[in-house]
């Protein structure tokens, strides 16, 4: 679907695209969007959170660390096609300079993307020395030319998912709105912990986005509240409705804001890529 100039939402569009221009960041805010478990929204989070802050005209390289690839294909890579991805990075067979694929989508937008073999890089890391820190060396040579550094991480805690936490200055949490939903996340924080004790000590957490969000249940409405409990000024004040226009987008290998700019799915990523510009902006590195 083409935006449509005249419409209420593409002029919200351009509004976060000028805000852009007010705000002004030195280097790279390096983000990990993570949680172990799986099916909360995390690469759709990765992917569109990363296309809204391209089209807000804020420098963007978006990192996916799945051997699932679904980042990758969703913002319409072919895997087959790309000459190198993060495994090589990992292994020390690239830089991520020469792994990036330049302008996917948007202008400000460049892509490392990954495919299956990623997960070799797990075991090939083993007997590195320094296996934690390979993807913190790798991404520090490219902070000066980002805004923003979106690192999608794999549905596990494994060593992948400790690279980039290592790498990280913060994290970014998707937390469904369903049953369950806040079991397991002690554990992911607990190893946060860890990370900041061993290896970044300055990793903290930029916020907790709730996802699949629909304000007719009483479950989710539930789980909304628990979480603003929980971590308070952490939880985005946006949150990520469901939305069939989202859940189709990457079949399509397009960003919602491509596929689908009137959609819900949409303005709540526009909304959500403005009030994390504006955290990043005012400094609120959340740290814990």
């Amino acid at each position: 679907m083409e935006p449509n100039p005249a419409g209420s939402t593409w002029k919200r569009f351009v509004a976060v695209s000028r805000l852009a221009v007010i705000l002004t960041i030195d280097v790279a805010r390096i983000i990990a969007i993570a949680n172990q478990k799986g099916g909360v929204g995390k690469t759709t989070t990765a992917v569109n959170l990363a296309a809204s802050l391209a089209a807000a005209e804020q420098r963007t390289l978006l990192i996916d660390a799945d051997p699932q690839g679904n980042a990758t294909s969703g913002v319409g890579l072919q895997k087959e096609t790309i000459p190198l991805t993060l495994y090589d990075v990992l292994v020390g067979n690239s830089d991520l300079r020469s792994s990036r694929q330049a302008s996917i989508q948007f202008e400000k937008l460049d892509v490392v993307g990954a495919t299956p073999d990623l997960a070799a890089a797990e075991v090939e890391l083993v007997d590195k020395a320094d296996r934690d820190h390979v993807m913190r060396g790798a991404v520090e040579v490219l902070r000066e030319d980002y805004d923003f550094v979106i690192i999608d991480c794999p549905p596990s805690l494994g060593l992948i998912t400790i690279n980039m936490l290592v790498a990280a200055d913060a994290l970014l949490i998707p937390l469904q709105c369903e049953y369950y939903a806040l079991e397991g996340l002690s554990q992911l924080l607990n190893t946060v912990h860890r990370v900041q004790h061993s290896a970044n000590e300055k990793l903290g957490i930029d916020g907790v986005l709730l996802t699949m969000y629909d304000s007719r249940l009483n479950l989710s409405r539930q789980v909304a509240d628990d979480a603003r409990e929980y971590f308070g000024p952490k939880v985005f004040r946006n949150v990520v409705p469901r939305n069939v226009r989202l859940a189709e987008a990457p079949s399509f290998g397009k960003p919602i804001i491509l596929y689908d700019i009137a959609s819900v799915g949409a303005q709540a990523y526009m909304n959500v890529a403005k009030e994390l510009i504006e955290r990043t902006e005012q400094g609120d590195d959340g740290a814990q």
